[in-house]
């Protein structure tokens, strides 16, 4: 399983949320190319880079913050946060992203999204599916739809999406664990490659995300709190 760490973006800063609300805003590091450093230099392979004044703006706007990283660092580089045109897409492939992470787009606009898995490939596009109690939640979790998240998966999965992050907004850093029964659900009913994301607070929740079959694991605040040290990620890499 891959172990990725999160680095959110507010106004070039390195924060994190709390169920994804803005208000609950706690910077951790003023430049979060330190912070990329310091993964990478402990073993990391793997970074997940949130552009959350992307999401809330609805189109790319911190993309410096990811060519700094991609450009100064080896690290792979999933990015996400207001991609909503091919433009804000040719930004991010530009700026250093090796895969992109479209949630938003593929509720509002599916035909944006499904021409960007055709143009650019599944290996590089990935499904974003946050959701709250199981409904897909969108624009930087601001909105919830009333779609079923193991439906919305399970149709972009027919469409040709071979991997997916899946949030569950409600254990967003709560340091709580993870929601692994509705991981288990999906990983029984679909055979994408699932990313498990929000709520891991303990090496013995990422050893239970690979137990049930993951394929990558994304945290951030535990890190960030100290719950989580670099070097017991490093042994478990």
């Amino acid at each position: 399983m891959r172990i990725i760490p999160a680095i959110d973006i507010i106004e070039g800063k390195c924060v994190r949320l709390t169920k994804g609300d803005y208000s609950t805003k706690k910077i951790y590091n003023e430049n979060p190319l330190e912070v990329a450093r310091e993964f990478e230099d402990n073993g990391i392979k793997y970074l997940h880079l949130v552009d959350l004044d992307g999401a809330k703006s609805k189109h790319i706007v911190n993309y410096k913050v990811l060519e700094e990283i991609a450009t100064k660092t080896n690290l792979k580089i999933d990015f996400g946060g207001g991609l909503k045109s091919n433009d804000d897409l040719r930004i991010a492939f530009e700026s250093g992203a090796n895969q992109i992470t479209g949630g938003s787009i593929a509720i509002k606009n599916p035909d944006v999204f499904i021409g960007w898995l055709t143009k650019y490939g599944s290996e590089k596009i990935i499904l974003g599916a946050d959701c709250k109690n199981r409904k897909i939640a969108t624009q930087g979790w601001l909105e919830t739809s009333e779609i079923d998240v193991i439906d919305f998966i399970k149709e972009y999965e027919e469409i040709g999406v071979q991997s997916t992050i899946c949030t569950d907004v409600a254990k967003d850093g709560m340091l709580q664990g993870a929601s692994v029964d509705l991981y288990l659900e999906i990983l029984s009913k679909s055979a994408v490659n699932l990313i498990a994301s929000g709520g891991v607070a303990t090496i013995e929740d990422l050893v239970r995300l690979k137990e049930i079959g993951c394929e990558g694991a994304i945290l951030g605040k535990a890190i960030y709190e100290g719950k989580i040290s670099l070097k017991e990620l490093q042994e478990l890499c």
